[in-house]
């Protein structure tokens, strides 16, 4: 083919993706959860999309799909949605890890394409304002004086949290007894006794601020709004974050890429935003769309690592 040829239609093909990105959103964003409406990251992103709608020029409205450690919503994008980016979903750390401890029909890598990292959850211990347990050392001293008497729960096997008491578990000689299930159940059995122990995100901060709960210890690098000891602070080697960012699926145009990820930023200034974060005591989490993908590579790697460190599961 004549050389003027190729080059006019390649500029045929720049113009139509050019003039498809000018005119999008053509129509309502839809932006999954990939976790239960009592989680903090479904709270997040609730209050993230109204803010987001002003600056996209189309509404952002949020669609629950929980399930499978919150990886069925985005895998369900991935698989059914067109990559024209009306169809994106919070992209969760456990989606980089599930797919080290079982066969999975899905590749974190090449399935998706990154838009923009976010935010990240802050881990803490909770238990019933009048358990027994007024420090961490409290708690773990009677892990390690009674081995698997104490049940803990908070979410699902092989999440975030659950790997961050694993490692505890292991740093200090005490054995903890996981107790798999949504965090709303979780909270139920703590309440009434059948749990001694919830591990998770701040999804525990509106019982903590009630005088519920008690907060034991964070996992981040400073101290939350509660002012409880994190984990460096007494000694422990352990520093847990569960950062989560936007994706769509494979193939998009790079314009409408770029169209969400430059909206959703400047969504991460408005002042309405950062008390979103304050309240549900989140970190800022940005990350480019380049930065968020090679970030995911590395992430991915180091998750096999801490998965085969943690509870010793490995792909079968």
């Amino acid at each position: 083919m004549p050389r003027s040829i190729l080059s006019f239609a390649f500029s045929l093909a720049l113009f139509a993706g050019i003039a498809s990105a000018q005119s999008f959103p053509e129509k309502p964003v839809t932006l999954i959860s990939p976790f239960s409406p009592t989680g903090t990251s479904d709270q997040y992103l609730r209050g993230f999309a109204p803010i987001a709608s002003k600056y996209l020029g189309q509404a952002v409205v949020v669609e629950s799909m929980p399930g499978e450690n919150g990886t069925r919503g985005p895998v369900t994008m991935a698989e059914t949605a067109q990559p024209d980016g009306h169809s994106i979903s919070l992209f969760p750390i456990t989606a980089l890890r599930i797919p080290h401890m079982r066969r999975v029909r899905w590749d974190p890598l090449r399935d998706f394409t990154y838009i923009i990292g976010l935010a990240a959850n802050t881990f803490g211990v909770v238990v019933k304002s009048d358990s027994k347990f007024r420090t961490l050392k409290d708690l773990i001293d009677f892990a390690k004086a009674n081995p698997g008497r104490l049940l803990y729960g908070g979410g699902e096997y092989g999440n975030s949290s659950h790997l961050v008491m694993e490692d505890l578990g292991i740093k200090t000689g005490a054995k903890f007894q996981f107790v798999g299930g949504g965090f709303g159940d979780a909270s139920k059995d703590l309440i009434a006794g059948r749990l001694l122990a919830l591990a998770n995100s701040s999804a525990w901060a509106s019982h903590v601020d009630s005088g519920a709960f008690r907060l034991l210890v964070t996992f981040g690098e400073r101290r939350s709004r509660w002012n409880v000891p994190t984990a460096m602070e007494l000694g422990l080697d352990i520093l847990a974050y569960a950062p989560f960012g936007i994706v769509a699926p494979k193939g998009m145009n790079p314009l409408r890429t770029k169209f969400l990820h430059d909206a959703f930023n400047r969504t991460l200034d408005d002042p309405e935003y950062e008390k979103l974060l304050n309240r549900l005591d989140m970190v800022d989490w940005y990350k480019s769309s380049e930065d968020y993908a090679e970030w995911a590579a590395d992430q991915f790697r180091f998750q096999k690592a801490l998965i085969e460190r943690t509870i010793g599961l490995g792909r079968n």
